[in-house]
């Protein structure tokens, strides 16, 4: 009872802040000494935490940025390669957590320390590294603690690593330790907020400038130059660096990761590798021996000059000769463009094509006015070779005629929702689906 009420005692004097600069020696020798890793090394972005008691040193833990790969990690998030490239900021790690007292004499301190430090970290990165973390992470390894702190502050195993540590950039040797991975959020939905195909509004500025990697093979980029090499250079004179099929061609490519400026094309096509840059027919700095992507005031004078649908038209048809699995989920949706007007005073709507693999837009068309998305999936679907493929789209497609295009023009499957108001369509379904379709909160 004495030793219950001693460390009930300790924990109600427990508080937390963050390191003063005059403490790291100390706060390394301690890590270095007494944490079963034997090491205070912590790289890039981090922040270093002192627990105490009373002025006693009682717990020391950092937080640092996410791990760069984890398959466990990505499936839990939802993540696509591009998503997790350009989203990896949102994620910490608690990188080191060690007590200073006997865990036995105090069973719930480790989780009165980490839970102190998971109330103020968010803010205390935000306000270092300018990003707020929506999502912390950490490793346990089993051999040598159960992970029941973090199990008490709201985390969840979620799987292990691969046993493997990041010796360079890209390149990784086997340990053979794998670590149980457990994550928790930091804010109410953050894990469904970080899935979403597109952020929201207060978020994507932290990844507008972040370029996802590019998943098309130097041969794949070399085949889209060709296709714009059959439009004349619209600019005149002499002495261009910049060839105008290169510049539309990094500017498709830069689109398809996402960039929405001409500045964001020069942005992601400086961190395209050398290869993929020649491959686009950049221009070949001879001096530096080295392939340059073209600067955004040279985007601004091609594509200006550009029939915007013609560049859509060869996008559009060389996607559909990749070989990346684009069209195996293609997903159609309208919306509604705010800031336009028509004669009738109301915006322009438009129906999309957006891949389900990399949720890049392959076509889009303007739905007529008093018309519906119905009739503009036919002009939509045209000349796309969608056999196999399947297709997803609201309810509002859940007729004769569009599943009629898709099954018999185009060879594909579709999935379309089906409201409650559909009574026909609906009792039909229910014979032929299992109840557990129809069962409340499925």
């Amino acid at each position: 009872m004495k030793i219950q009420e001693a460390s009930e005692n300790l924990l109600s004097r427990v508080t937390l802040r963050l390191m003063e600069e005059g403490e790291r020696g100390r706060f390394d020798h301690l890590l270095e000494e007494e944490h079963y890793l034997k090491s205070s090394r912590i790289g890039g972005r981090h922040l270093r935490y002192v627990a105490e008691a009373d002025g006693k040193w009682i717990a020391v833990l950092t937080f640092s940025g996410a791990a760069p790969h984890l398959k466990a990690r990505e499936k839990w998030l939802g993540w696509s390669s591009r998503q997790r490239a350009r989203r990896l900021g949102f994620l910490i790690n608690n990188s080191r957590f060690l007590l200073l007292v006997e865990r036995e004499r105090h069973p719930n301190l480790a989780s009165k320390v980490l839970g102190l430090a998971l109330r103020r970290v968010a803010g205390d990165w935000q306000e270092s590294w300018g990003q707020r973390p929506l999502v912390v992470e950490s490793f346990v390894d089993e051999s040598f603690y159960r992970g029941t702190c973090y199990r008490a502050c709201g985390f969840e195993q979620v799987g292990a690593s691969a046993g493997f540590s990041r010796s360079a950039r890209d390149y990784y040797t086997e340990h053979g330790q794998a670590k149980a991975l457990y994550l928790r959020e930091l804010e109410p939905g953050a894990r469904k907020v970080l899935c979403r195909p597109q952020l929201p509004a207060a978020l994507r500025e932290a990844e507008a400038d972040i370029a996802g990697p590019c998943p098309l093979k130097a041969p794949e980029l070399g085949s889209l130059y060709e296709r714009f090499r059959t439009l004349e250079d619209p600019r005149g004179g002499h002495g261009l660096h910049h060839r105008a099929a290169s510049t539309l061609a990094c500017a498709a490519v830069a689109t398809l990761l996402g960039a929405g400026s001409y500045q964001g094309y020069e942005d992601i096509c400086k961190r395209l590798t050398g290869r993929q840059r020649r491959a686009l027919h950049c221009y070949h700095d001879r001096k530096n021996d080295r392939y340059v992507a073209p600067s955004d005031s040279t985007f601004y004078r091609v594509l200006r000059l550009i029939d915007p649908a013609h560049f859509e038209a060869i996008v559009s048809g060389w996607l559909l000769e990749q070989e990346i699995g684009q069209l195996e989920r293609l997903s159609v949706d309208g919306k509604v463009l705010r800031g336009t007007g028509r004669e009738d005073g109301k915006p322009l709507a438009l129906l999309s094509a957006v891949t389900h693999l990399l949720r890049t837009t392959l076509r889009s068309v303007p739905i007529a006015e008093k018309s519906n998305e119905i009739p503009a999936i036919t002009p939509l679907l045209a000349g796309m070779k969608l056999e196999g493929s399947l297709i997803t789209a609201d309810a509002m497609h859940c007729q004769q005629e569009s599943a009629r295009l898709i099954t018999q023009d185009h060879g594909a499957d579709y999935i379309f929702g089906l409201k409650g108001n559909q009574s026909g369509i609906l009792e039909r379904a229910q014979c032929k689906l299992s109840p557990v379709f129809f069962s409340p909160g499925k």
